[in-house]
């Protein structure tokens, strides 16, 4: 019965896949640490999401340092903004990797829009679940994804990776990340890399694209040297005992968590990681968000 199950799963999965077996993907996906299914969003829904996210890019909030970028918008809590944002969150594709990573209790860690604005430099080497602080090397923490809501190209700022990093120990990467990188705007200059890497890859896709990457793989944001801006969307995953980036269920309010799938509102935190963890008053939290309810 579970097998049958288990093939009907990856059945459904095949329109993503460009040919792949389900199995094919995972391995390139273990082996570098990320994987990449070109075009798998319809025309459409890619429309549905620019839409939905046209009225915060347009108030155009530059980032805050250089690890947000000086030149570039994010957009976070995105599911309290619109609920379309939870067809990203809830695809089946990357759902059938963060749960064979973290778990069927997996949660929604973040989720949020970039628009890289023309002129924006490279982003400071990083991995997604550095902040759980655990020795390296390790299983990964955090699975993340990358929609690209516009192409990503050799000039606009394709997010960069190091294929295997996720391998490595404790490393001293030029470029990377530091605590100063979170209080300061001094981004540099646009045609200076700090941190070139001579295995880095650049991530170059359509509009429609999906970059699965494990959340201990190192990457960044490159640097925008086109006319045009560059946007995704980057949901994040963490496991159901780990406490998300962003904290989920204050983000999206409870009357607007009820209107969403069943399987968002799980993501969200209204679900259980067994035995009990995440009960409210005893009991499981989707009875708190029944209650809430008009």
């Amino acid at each position: 019965m579970a097998e049958q199950k288990n093939k009907r799963a990856k059945a459904f999965l095949e329109p993503f896949l460009g040919g792949r077996s389900f199995d094919a993907c995972w391995d390139e996906y273990e082996t570098n640490g990320y994987v990449i299914f070109p075009g798998i969003m319809p025309a459409e829904q890619i429309r549905q999401q620019r839409s939905a996210l046209d009225p915060f890019i347009d108030a155009d909030i530059r980032g805050r340092n250089v690890f947000e970028g000086v030149e570039s918008n994010r957009i976070y809590a995105m599911l309290g903004k619109h609920p379309v944002f939870a067809d990203l969150i809830t695809h089946p594709l990357q759902l059938a990797f963060a749960e064979r990573e973290l778990g069927k209790s997996c949660l929604l860690s973040a989720c949020l829009a970039i628009n890289l604005h023309p002129g924006e430099t490279v982003q400071p080497w990083h991995m997604d679940d550095d902040h759980c602080r655990q020795p390296l090397p390790r299983k990964a923490l955090g699975v993340s994804t990358f929609w690209a809501i516009d192409p990503m190209t050799e000039d606009n700022g394709a997010t960069e990776v190091i294929p295997g990093s996720h391998k490595w120990g404790k490393v001293k990467l030029d470029g990377a990340n530091s605590l100063n990188d979170f209080f300061t705007k001094d981004a540099g200059d646009l045609n200076h890399d700090p941190g070139a890497h001579p295995e880095a890859v650049k991530a170059i896709m359509p509009a429609g694209s999906l970059m699965i990457a494990k959340g201990n793989l190192w990457h960044r944001g490159g640097a925008n040297r086109s006319d045009q801006s560059r946007l995704i969307v980057t949901p994040q995953y963490c496991p159901g005992w780990m406490r998300p980036l962003e904290t989920m269920l204050l983000a999206v309010p409870p009357e607007k968590a009820t209107k969403l799938p069943k399987r968002a509102q799980e993501l969200l935190g209204y679900s259980i990681h067994e035995p009990f963890m995440g009960y409210v008053d005893g009991v499981h939290p989707d009875k708190s968000l029944v209650a809430s309810q008009p």
